[in-house]
């Protein structure tokens, strides 16, 4: 029977011995939609993709993929879905032609060389098609592994760090067939330890912690939760009392300082907080501006403040820094009386 979730599971558990992994897993992601499933490094996301492929069964608790019971009906679940991991599962001595097909014959795919050229133009695969796999690069690689996940056109794909390794025009090109999945009906549930992966290809996110799915919603309704980040840049530190004060009593929140920029900031949930009002306000108070925004918080930011740990994407984009992380994990800088 059609139902409106691809994935929907209640009360997963799953324990390690003494270590509980899975404390509860509620998840609903809704058919044709990509879902992001993040967590910082223990939260269980790994454990919780193998309960949901059928590699690990649960202790407690009840799923469905693509309407078919995790545990009853496991071989139709398998049946219904792929699963692409971070490191490539073709074979690097056939060319990407031949991998397409091999892939066709094992799930007995009818015309499995239509199905294979199919797939590599869709990739942008068929000029290097009759290349041995282990010449391409690494973006040409992640391209054919989900080419040959996509072989039988599972109902749910589920993508384990998908873009790992890869340079900035490689994670474009995954990025854009991730969309074209979802545009044509895949159901995609994404685990990335890039947040703007997250960011530019869920419709959802599903944030776990300690075993649990914490906050979900989609990328703007989470953002929302911890809301903007008014600053105010002064002409001279002196004024850094003065900006403080405006900025204290328009959120009635501490505000951080940064004062080898000669800054002041704060979040702010007031959605009558406008940057017009910011500067009026700081205006007539006398302050010597130098610079004011008020600028919408990034995911990153929403990931350290509801997880209260950094995301492993700071080993791309950098350490968290800055008067964001330090107005949402705790002051590094001194703060406001």
């Amino acid at each position: 029977m059609p139902t409106t979730y691809a994935v929907l599971s209640e009360g997963l558990e799953k324990r390690f011995g003494a270590v509980p992994a899975l404390r509860g897993l509620d998840l609903a992601v809704a058919r044709g939609t990509v879902c992001g499933l993040l967590g910082p490094n223990g939260a269980g996301k790994t454990t919780a993709v193998r309960l949901l492929t059928t590699l690990l069964r649960p202790d407690a608790g009840s799923a469905r993929i693509a309407g078919h019971d995790l545990v009853r009906e496991a071989a139709a679940v398998r049946n219904l879905i792929s699963v692409t991991g971070q490191y490539a599962s073709v074979d690097g001595d056939l060319t990407g032609r031949e991998n397409l097909r091999l892939f066709a014959r094992l799930h007995r795919v009818r015309q499995p060389a239509a199905r294979a050229d199919e797939l590599l133009e869709r990739f942008g695969l068929t000029e290097a098609a009759g290349r041995r796999a282990a010449t391409y690069s690494g973006g040409m690689r992640r391209r054919l592994d989900l080419a040959a996940s996509l072989v039988r056109r599972p109902e749910v794909l589920f993508l384990d760090e998908p873009t790992t390794g890869l340079d900035p025009a490689g994670r474009g090109r995954v990025w854009q067939a991730v969309r074209d999945l979802a545009a044509d009906g895949t159901t995609v549930l994404l685990t990335t330890q890039y947040l703007e992966e997250a960011d530019q290809l869920a419709d959802d996110i599903a944030l776990m912690d300690r075993g649990r799915i914490a906050h979900t919603g989609t990328p703007a309704e989470l953002k929302a939760l911890i809301g903007s980040y008014a600053e105010a840049v002064v002409t001279h530190p002196d004024a850094l009392g003065a900006a403080a004060a405006v900025l204290d009593r328009l959120t009635g929140r501490a505000p951080v300082f940064d004062r080898e920029r000669a800054a002041v900031g704060v979040l702010t949930t007031d959605p009558t907080l406008t940057l017009p009002r910011l500067v009026r306000e700081l205006d007539a108070a006398g302050v010597p501006l130098l610079d004011a925004s008020l600028r919408p918080p990034t995911l990153d930011d929403v990931f350290l403040r509801l997880t209260g740990t950094a995301a492993t994407s700071r080993t791309e984009t950098g350490p968290v820094a800055g008067p964001v992380a330090d107005s949402i994990a705790g002051p590094r800088k001194e703060q406001a009386a």
